[in-house]
This record gives structure tokens, C-alpha cells and sequence, in this order.
């Protein structure tokens, strides 16, 4: 938040936004919250017009910014998890986070269709397959919808179709689709025409491009696509400084590209007084038609309209069911959907769940850390490590909270670790974001890895015990050299703040039921390949029954 309140009256800004990390008043709680909403909206609404404002944030997964809130499981587990009720009740529990926070203008659901599981925003995708995205991200949008929210489908279009070595630093993200037309519509656009079709009112531009034309610049994609053919009425906002991206000489140029392209609202946090000079020398010099302008304002006004903020611009009258941040009934519904996102990828001699009265050994650097557990977008842009941030439980606490109803001895005294009949090796990725989570390989050891796993796979080795594996990460990572060693493999994806619902399904209090949201490749080599060389199908996921 860059803004005064002084901007906001001099300037009578539409929007403001909290990026990842960026919270008011240095104080992540409710109250701070609600007062700076108020505060703004004192002052937009002291211009002439009284044109209320509207405060956007990226609730990802869950309300992510904001410290105690419940951290649902990434896309990619939802994916896994696939089911369309509870991503409703979870799109509608955010919502009243939200609210609670005054902040009802939410960037999310990422309708990505992930292609490359070297692209650091995998795990913000639900599947490689369109229609699983497009099934989830409508449910979502319904729950938070019929709360009120103002939800957002991005990154349009194609980020999850980019070419490897076209991106940022010569790897993935932001980089170049290169399908032709009829297969990008079927892959990439599909889930944007259903999601028009049933009332999205706002979708955010890609920083990708489709052949070598950026999305923000793209007209053709934005007016003639998505606001001619399929008829989008909403308004379109690009991306973080998306402009920026724009092939063109001056940033005045930049601007009128985006603006001409069908960009009506720009997401400019640095420079927000410079594109407001920008719009005016060039409606002045004749590159930008006012009629253009005043399609794009009033595309704006009218979702405002829509959404009641002229008759409540200080949001009192909202319908808010919690009374605070992470209740109980938010944390049960994450647990369950933790739960049903357990892909369980391998099970020699139906070693899990663990039978009751054996001793586990519990090893690896993912074991204790909700951060790792949660992933990127997770208070601060690219996550954190640890337990101390925000509440929550790890798989390890979660665990220990069933041991003894299970009669189940839980080891983490290395010096004790012959003593088990089982070792648990829990490993990972470090938290990552956007193309901060790029790379060339993405192997269970590679740059990527949480810091010990090689080091914990040695040692879980070297016991000469049965291992069961959990893999806490944001993509299907590689582990061809290391699964041959496991008797169990667990994939977990970034199941948030609620991780006693992977300890549930480890132990046999329910089930386990996820599905494989992508195909699992056996080397990188093998992606986008015809005849791939899979590890797993999309799909794959056996099942077990939760103990009488």
C-alpha cells in the first residue's frame, strides 16, 4: 500500500491493492484492517462524485495475507482433492474472511491450465486438465459470489501454457505460448468462457504472451475474444505493472497499448500518478479514444453499482457469520479438504494406514513446518519457513494429537530411531512464487528442495526400515531416483495451516481418496512429449478405507 489518504483525494483512485506481504499501518490484524478501508473511503468519497473504492487482495488460498486465518490447501491440492461442494463451502468461507477485513475485492480463482511442472505458479493451478480447472474455479467463484465478493479469473490467457526457455531469466514464467488458435481456445480459453457465462464480473491479463505478442497488449484476445465473442461485461485489470511487459518505447505508449488492447483498469502500485498523467497525454494526442475511456469507466461503475457499494460504501451491512479469523468451523472444513487431497501414489503391502500400536519414526525437514506446509502466498509474497507466523498445525503436532488413540508411538530422538518399526520421511520444497519457483529441474533434491531432504532420504535409508514417504510440495517433483527405496509414497501438494488432516489419512481415521490433478513424469525430458515416460498417470490415486 503505497497510498495516502491525501493520494486518494487529490486523485480519486477506483482501487487500491495489497500485494503479497503488504499489509496497513505496518498491523496485520482486523482492526487495522477495517480502519484503512474506512479511511480511504472517507476520502474517496469527499470528491464531487462520491465514486466509492473498492480494496483488492490476492485470498489465493484462503485469506492469505492476513496473519491466524485459515491457510487452505493450493490449488493444485484442491485439484487432487476434486470436489466441487467443498471448494463451494470453501470459496464461500473465505468470502466471510474477507468480509471481516472489508476487503471484498479478491484476485483469485487462477484458472491456469499448468503444462510444465517447471513453471513456478504449478501449484497455483488445479490441473493440467481444463475441465477440472474450469469445474473448481466456477465452484469457487460461487461460493465467494454468493457472499458478496467480488472474485477475479486470471492470469488471461495462457499462463500455464508458456514455453520452457521463454520466460524470465530464459526459464518459464511470463514467457511465450506458442499453440495454434484451436488449441489454445480448447487448453487456455475454455475456463474463461464458461466462467464469463456464469457471471464473473472481473479478469486480470497475463504477464505471458500468445506468439510474441504480449497479453497486454493483445486486442484481439481481450476486445475481440473475451469481450466481443464471449460477451465479458465486467471490467479487465492487468496485472502488477503488467504494462511494463508491453513491447513499446515509452511508458506513455505502454499505456495507451494496454488501455487500446481492452485493459480497463491498470494495477499500477509504483506509478499510479504517472498512469494517470499517461491516460490524459494520450487521449490529448489523439492514441486513445475517450470513447474507449468511457467504455472502461463504465464497465467499473457498473460492477460497483452492482456490487451495492454506492448504497453501502463503507460496507456495514455485510452478512458476516464468524466472529474472527480462523474459527473452528474454517479450520474443520480446510482439515477435510487436506484430507481428501491426500494422493496416496504407492502402498507395498498396505503399509498405510499404519496399523495401530506400531512406532514411527518421524524424519525430514517438512515434518515440523507449517510455512513449508503452506507454500508461497502465505503472509509474504514468497511464504516463510517455520511454525511462529500464523496458527496452524503441522504434521508432525498433528500426528502427536492422534497418536494415542491409535496407540502409536511417535519417535523424533534420532538416537531412539532404531526402536521404530517404521520411519515417516516427510520432505519438501521451500516455499516459492511466481517465477521465483522456476527451474530447470525439479527434483526432490534440486535448488528448489527444502535445505536436509537429501540428507533425511540417507538417513531414513540407512535404518534398513519400511519408509513411507510424504512429499509436501507445489508440483509433482522428480523422485525417480529415490521412490524404488520407499514402500509408501505420499503426495501432500501444500496442504496450509491445517496438517493434521494429512496426519487423519496417515493413520487411518479417513480414508485416503486424492487423485493426481497432472501426470507425473518420470524426468523433464519426458514433458510435452507425445509418448511421455510417466512415474503416474493424471488420475492416479489408491484408495483405503478409514478404520471401523
Amino acid at each position: 500500500v503505497n497510498v495516502s489518504t491525501q493520494d486518494m483525494k487529490e486523485l480519486g483512485l477506483g482501487s487500491i491493492l495489497s500485494g503479497g506481504g503488504s499489509i496497513p499501518n505496518n498491523e496485520n490484524t482486523v482492526a487495522s484492517w477495517t480502519s484503512a478501508v474506512k479511511n480511504y473511503q472517507e476520502a474517496a468519497l469527499s470528491r464531487r462524485l462520491k465514486i466509492p473504492f473498492i480494496y483488492g487482495i490476492d485470498a489465493v488460498h484462503g485469506h492469505n495475507t492476513v496473519t491466524d486465518a485459515v491457510i487452505f490447501p493450493h490449488n493444485i491440492g484442491i485439484g487432487a482433492a476434486n470436489d466441487i461442494k467443498l471448494t463451494k463451502q470453501m470459496g464461500a468461507y473465505v468470502a466471510q474472511e474477507l468480509k471481516l477485513t472489508k476487503t471484498i475485492f479478491n484476485f483469485s480463482p487462477c484458472v491456469a491450465v499448468a503444462q510444465d511442472l517447471r513453471w513456478g505458479r504449478t501449484y497455483e493451478s488445479y490441473s493440467s486438465d481444463p475441465e477440472i480447472v474450469t469445474d473448481l474455479a466456477l465452484a469457487f467463484m460461487e461460493g465467494q459470489q454468493s457472499e458478496g465478493i467480488l472474485v477475479t479469473a486470471k492470469h488471461y490467457a495462457g499462463d500455464g501454457g508458456t514455453e520452457f526457455r521463454t520466460g524470465m531469466n530464459k526459464l518459464i514464467d511470463r514467457g511465450d505460448v506458442t499453440l495454434d488458435m484451436e488449441e489454445f481456445r480448447e487448453i487456455h480459453l475454455k475456463p474463461y468462457e464458461e466462467l464469463v457465462e456464469n457471471g464473473v464480473k472481473c479478469i486480470m491479463v497475463s504477464f505471458s504472451s500468445y506468439k510474441g505478442l504480449k497479453m497486454h497488449q493483445h486486442k484481439e484476445l481481450i476486445t475481440d475474444v473475451l469481450k466481443g465473442e464471449f460477451g465479458f461485461k465486467g471490467f479487465v485489470i492487468s496485472d502488477w505493472e503488467g504494462v511494463l511487459e508491453i513491447n513499446e518505447a515509452t511508458y506513455d505508449l505502454k499505456v495507451s497499448a494496454a488501455i487500446n488492447a481492452g485493459v480497463d483498469m491498470l494495477m499500477e502500485p509504483n506509478s499510479f500518478k504517472d498512469a494517470i498523467n499517461a491516460i490524459k497525454r494520450g487521449v490529448k494526442a489523439g492514441r486513445i479514444s475517450e470513447a474507449r475511456l468511457d467504455d472502461a469507466v463504465s464497465r467499473i461503475l457498473r460492477v460497483k453499482f452492482e456490487m451495492g457499494l454506492f448504497d453501502d460504501p463503507y460496507l456495514e451491512n455485510l452478512d458476516i457469520d464468524i466472529d474472527e479469523l480462523g474459527d473452528a468451523s474454517g479450520r474443520a472444513l480446510a482439515k477435510q479438504l487436506v484430507e481428501k487431497s491426500q494422493v496416496l501414489l504407492k502402498n507395498e503391502n498396505d503399509i498405510l494406514p499404519f496399523e495401530n500400536g506400531k512406532k514411527i519414526y518421524v524424519t525430514g525437514p517438512a515434518a515440523n513446518d507449517i510455512g513449508a506446509q503452506c507454500g508461497g502466498w502465505t503472509i509474504n509474497w514468497l511464504g516463510f519457513t517455520g511454525n511462529s507466523m500464523t496458527k496452524g498445525t503441522s504434521i508432525l503436532q498433528g500426528l502427536n494429537k492422534v497418536a494415542s488413540q491409535y496407540n502409536l508411538e511417535i519417535i523424533t530422538d534420532q538416537s531412539k530411531a532404531d526402536q521404530a518399526d517404521i520411519v515417516l520421511l516427510v520432505i519438501g520444497e521451500k516455499p516459492y512464487a511466481e517465477y521465483k519457483g522456476d527451474t530447470k529441474k525439479p527434483s526432490i533434491t534440486g535448488t528448489k528442495a527444502l535445505v536436509g531432504n537429501e540428507d533425511a532420504i540417507n538417513r531414513a535409508k540407512s535404518l534398513n526400515k519400511p519408509i513411507v514417504t510424504v512429499i509436501v510440495a507445489g508440483r509433482n517433483v522428480l523422485i525417480d531416483d529415490y521412490i524404488d527405496k520407499w514402500d509408501a509414497v505420499v503426495m501432500s501438494y501444500l496442504p496450509g495451516t491445517e496438517g493434521d488432516g494429512v496426519a487423519s489419512v496417515l493413520v487411518g481415521e479417513v480414508g485416503f481418496s486424492g487423485k493426481l490433478p497432472m501426470p507425473w513424469y518420470k524426468t523433464v525430458d519426458d514433458i510435452k512429449k507425445p509418448n511421455p515416460n510417466l512415474l503416474f498417470d493424471i488420475g492416479h490415486g489408491l484408495t483405503t478405507e478409514a478404520k471401523a
